[in-house]
C-alpha cells in the first residue's frame, strides 16, 4: 500500500481567491510640443507636469485697467469698428447666425453681403477687421476666401467707378481761405484768428485734420524765424514717440505768415485766460471760448477741423467748394513741395521711404517735369522762331 503524505488545506471561497492589489501605476504626462518646439541636447521634453497651476486671480483685471483698456484704442478707431460690428451682429440676427465666435462660412456669407451692396473695398475691410478683433486669437474666422472676394470685388469696382480724392489746397487757395478771416466784425474776429492760425499752421505742417484737432498749445514754439510744432502722437506714430515739425515763417506774405497768425490766435486765447491745454476750441457767436464737457472735453474733433477748412473753402468761392476737406492742407502743399524738386516725407511725418509719397507726390510731380511731349513742344517753338 503506497503512503500517501496527507497536507494540512484550507479551503477557500472563490472570491478569497483574488490576487493581491498590486500600487496603480501614476498616469504619465502628455507631453506639451508642438511642430515649433526645439529641444537641446539633455533637455528633457516639457509635460503638463511642468505647466504651473493658475488660480482665477491670475484671469482678473482690476476696475482702473479694464477702464484704461476701454480708452486705449483711438476714439475714430473704436467709433468705427464698434459701428462696423454692430451691423455685422444685426446682420447675423436677422439671418439666425452665431456673431461671436462666428463661423467661417458666416464671416464669408457677410462679406458677400457687403459686395453685393456694392460697398467699398476699404469700408469691406474696415468690416473684417472689426469682427475678428472681437474674436480670442484661436477662434478668428478664417478670412483667405473672404480676402478673394474682396480682391476681385476691387476690380470690379474699380472698372466701374473713379476715387475721387479731396482736391489740394494749394498756396493761392489757402491766400483765398485765409482772406476771410480777415476785416471781420468783432465778435466774428475771434473765431477769424482761430481759422487763420489753423490753416496756415496746418498747411505749413501739412497737417492730419487728427494732428490739428489734439494739439496743445505746450506743444507750439512760435519764434521769428517760424513755428515748431510737436506732434505727440499720430496715424505712423501710435506709441506716441513723438517729432517736432517746424514751419517757416513768411515774411513775404505775412497774411499767410504762421508765425503772424499763431500769435495772434495765442494773445487772443491769453486776452480770454487761456495758457495752456488745447490749441483749438470752440467759439461762441458771441466771440468767447466756450468749455465744453464730453470725452473730447475742450479740444475740437477732427469732424469740426474738416468743418472749418470746408466753410473758408465756400467764403473764399473756391472751384467745387463741397469736396474741400481738410486733407487739402496736406495734399496740396505735399504737391508743391515734390514739383519744386523736394521730398514732403519729412514735413507730413510720414515713415521713412512712404509709398504713398512716392507714389502720389513725388513720382507724379518728377513725371510732370520730365514728360517727353516738353521736349516735343519746345522743339516745335525753337523751329517757329528759326
Amino acid at each position: 500500500m503506497t503512503a500517501v503524505e496527507i497536507v494540512d488545506a484550507e479551503l477557500v471561497d472563490d472570491e478569497d481567491r483574488a490576487l493581491p492589489v498590486l500600487a496603480e501605476r501614476p498616469p504619465a504626462f502628455r507631453p506639451v510640443v508642438d511642430r515649433h518646439t526645439m529641444l537641446r541636447p539633455g533637455q528633457a521634453v516639457p509635460t503638463e507636469a511642468d505647466a504651473p497651476t493658475y488660480s482665477e486671480a491670475d484671469f482678473r483685471i482690476s476696475q482702473e485697467t479694464a477702464d484704461q483698456l476701454d480708452d486705449a484704442p483711438p476714439a475714430n478707431t473704436s467709433r468705427t469698428y464698434g459701428s462696423a460690428e454692430g451691423q455685422f451682429r444685426d446682420w447675423c440676427a436677422r439671418q439666425g447666425r452665431v456673431a461671436v465666435p462666428c463661423t467661417t462660412a458666416t464671416f464669408v456669407e457677410y462679406v458677400a453681403h457687403l459686395i453685393r451692396e456694392d460697398k467699398s473695398p476699404s469700408t469691406i475691410q474696415v468690416a473684417m477687421s472689426a469682427i475678428r478683433s472681437v474674436h480670442p486669437d484661436d477662434k478668428q474666422p478664417g478670412r483667405r476666401e473672404a480676402r478673394q472676394l474682396v480682391q476681385k470685388h476691387s476690380r470690379e469696382r474699380a472698372r466701374r467707378k473713379t476715387t475721387r480724392k479731396a482736391p489740394p489746397i494749394r498756396s493761392a487757395a489757402l491766400s483765398a481761405m485765409v482772406a476771410t478771416c480777415t476785416a471781420v466784425d468783432p465778435p466774428e474776429q475771434p473765431k477769424a484768428l482761430r481759422d487763420a492760425a489753423l490753416l496756415t499752421v496746418g498747411w505749413g505742417m501739412l497737417s492730419r485734420r487728427s494732428e490739428l484737432a489734439n494739439l496743445l498749445i505746450e506743444q507750439l514754439t512760435v519764434e521769428d524765424d517760424g513755428v515748431t510744432v510737436h506732434v505727440a502722437f499720430s496715424k505712423t506714430d501710435q506709441a506716441a514717440a513723438g517729432e517736432d515739425t517746424f514751419i517757416p515763417a513768411d515774411p513775404d506774405d505775412p497774411a499767410v505768415c504762421p508765425v503772424v497768425c499763431a500769435r495772434a490766435w495765442l494773445e487772443e486765447l491769453r486776452r480770454q485766460g487761456i495758457t495752456s491745454g488745447p490749441l483749438f476750441r470752440q467759439i461762441t457767436r458771441g466771440g468767447n471760448v466756450r468749455p465744453r464737457s464730453g470725452p473730447r472735453g475742450d479740444f475740437l474733433s477732427p469732424d469740426a477741423i474738416g468743418d472749418v477748412v470746408k466753410a473758408r473753402a465756400e467764403l473764399a468761392g473756391l472751384p467745387d467748394p463741397s469736396n474741400v476737406t481738410a486733407h487739402g492742407l496736406r495734399r496740396g502743399p505735399a504737391q508743391e513741395i515734390s514739383e519744386a524738386g523736394g521730398d514732403p516725407t519729412a514735413q507730413g511725418r510720414w515713415k521713412p521711404g512712404s509709398n504713398t509719397v512716392q507714389k502720389h507726390y513725388v513720382e507724379p510731380a518728377r513725371d510732370k517735369a520730365s514728360n517727353p511731349l516738353h521736349a516735343v513742344r519746345a522743339k516745335a517753338r525753337a523751329q517757329g522762331n528759326s
